[in-house]
């Protein structure tokens, strides 16, 4: 295909889809977007596999979608985002496709870096950071600490991560706290809690996203997202646009937040 024909293409591929773009930004109220999104990015896999390709070429492709939420959440005024990226499940997968995870995962850091750090974002990592590839948990704690002072966006990778694993080592840290004297366990509430998650200092997120159509919450966030409202798509995550996104924005904010409390207008 000729290079005129692909910009033809995604000229009229950017006509197709702005409208829809822009329904969604016209119709979000900018004063009620959620502080914290969080999105379980499935269907990599499911992405390649219909298309006859290695699921390595799906995760490729999961890079598109990841760059253009980054860049979109703070237009729209989220402060955090945070992406399941590799669970500590994920481990149980092929070497073959855990170390090309990897690698990849330092490509794209090395490749978007200049960008994040320009536009104000925040790399933080969720996890179990220590048990990384020495080159890949390096590769991170530099990403890290150039974008420390950043303050536009915090976006938080869950990597090596585990919502039980995140709580078990809270517990331990907490347990160590107590021992110490340092806590009265009398005192222990659920901001205490709280601080010693990953996730500490942090809101909690108000919505959860999934792609790929699976109703469940797969080991994500279980202490944080209690209140979380879910938006589930069967878009595959190499599919989802920033029409999806606006849309799970637009969604939530027609729905009633009770947060347990009884509905006020029964007509």
């Amino acid at each position: 295909m000729s290079d005129s024909s692909k910009n033809f293409i995604r000229s009229l591929r950017t006509f197709v889809r702005r409208p829809r773009e822009d329904f969604f930004l016209n119709r979000i109220d900018m004063k009620n977007v959620p502080a914290h999104i969080a999105i379980i990015m499935d269907g990599n896999g499911r992405w390649a596999r219909k298309r006859g390709l290695p699921r390595v070429a799906g995760h490729r492709a999961g890079a598109k979608p990841i760059r253009e939420t980054i860049r979109l959440a703070p237009e729209v005024g989220v402060k955090y985002l945070t992406l399941y990226t590799f669970s500590i499940e994920n481990w149980k997968r092929p070497k073959s496709e855990v170390d090309s995870l990897m690698k990849l995962f330092e490509e794209r850091l090395e490749e978007e870096i200049d960008e994040l750090d320009e536009n104000g974002v925040r790399l933080n990592v969720l996890g179990r950071v220590e048990e990384l590839p020495e080159s890949t948990r390096r590769a991170f704690k530099a990403a890290m600490a150039r974008t420390a002072e950043n303050n536009r966006l915090t976006l938080n990778l869950a990597l090596n991560y585990g919502g039980r694993t995140e709580i078990l080592d809270a517990v331990r840290d907490l347990a160590d706290k107590v021992e110490n004297k340092d806590i009265d366990p009398k005192e222990i509430d659920y901001s205490t809690i709280s601080s010693f998650l990953y996730t500490k200092n942090q809101p909690d997120p108000e919505l959860l996203i999934r792609t790929s159509g699976e109703q469940r919450v797969s080991n994500f966030l279980l202490w944080q997202i209690a209140y979380a409202e879910l938006w589930i798509t069967p878009v595959l995550w190499p599919d989802f646009t920033r029409s999806d996104f606006l849309q799970a924005i637009y969604d939530f904010q027609q729905r009633k937040r009770r947060f347990g409390g009884i509905e006020e207008d029964l007509e």
